[in-house]
């Protein structure tokens, strides 16, 4: 995409998700703590020593959180001020600015880690890498993650095809992480766990009213498909009279790294 374009993106981006930026902070799952771990290069038995760390795309701060409880000192960037409002409410502590990925407002070799939870899709890699790689330390790494929905799971499959009917573009990680890693010509190691979100139906429909898709859609289309949404758990087996409903997720992490000489 040119970058005038991804510019209007962000733009599109921000205005969606900063409509939505309250149900988003309560609605969203967070992250496997072992996930998190792993981005910052350690692991549940060996935690990494304190980092300075640069949240890109950070949103309401769901990663953010989890970050600055095991340590880190983090800095949020976000296009969207509603965001970044609601992660303030959380965090005060947190430094924050309103900036994408492409226009990074941080010096140079400012962070030893770059990271970008459910966003990294949204960024232009080419400059968003440059702007990475500029305001890294030397030996510094960047960790993208992301959660996306489990359609293995039957009733999650049926939800997915409600989704294709509205022609909801699904990327693939993999493929996000492997164009960052060759923009910064960095080296790439990847974990992937299964986290279930377990929420009241209701939670569940409003969460996806938190999408960006759904944020742009008009007032009566986004009822109407939030409706499909609140019919099928209602009806399918897996999830008809139930008072909590898990929603499975796979949760792809990416640990981008110089490479050794």
């Amino acid at each position: 995409m040119p970058i005038e374009d991804r510019a209007g993106a962000w733009q599109e981006r921000a205005r969606a998700f900063g409509s939505v930026a309250a149900e988003y902070a309560a609605l969203r799952p967070t992250y496997p703590a072992e996930t998190v771990a792993f981005l910052v290069g350690g692991s549940a038995e060996q935690p990494s020593p304190p980092r300075r760390i640069l949240d890109v795309g950070a949103g309401t701060g769901l990663l953010t959180e989890l970050l600055v409880a095991d340590g880190h000192e983090v800095v949020a960037v976000d296009p969207a001020q509603a965001m970044l409002e609601q992660l303030a409410l959380r965090l005060p502590q947190v430094v924050t600015a309103v900036a994408p990925a492409e226009a990074l407002p941080l010096p140079d070799g400012d962070v030893d880690l770059v990271t970008a939870a459910q966003a990294a899709h949204w960024f232009d890699p080419e400059p968003a890498a440059a702007e990475m790689a500029r305001v890294l330390r030397p030996g510094g790494s960047v960790g993208l993650l992301w959660s996306l929905r489990d359609d293995r799971a039957p009733w999650v499959a049926a939800l997915s095809a409600i989704l294709a009917a509205e022609n909801v573009e699904r990327f693939r990680p993999h493929g996000v992480a492997d164009a960052f890693a060759r923009e910064l010509g960095f080296a790439v190691e990847t974990t992937e766990s299964v986290f279930v979100q377990e929420a009241t139906p209701e939670d569940v429909v409003a969460g996806f009213g938190t999408r960006s898709y759904a944020a742009a859609m008009t007032d009566e289309r986004r009822a109407a498909f939030l409706d499909e949404i609140r019919e099928l758990i209602s009806t399918h087996p897996d999830t008809r009279e139930r008072e909590v409903v898990g929603l499975p997720h796979v949760v792809s992490a990416f640990r981008l790294s110089p490479r050794r000489a």
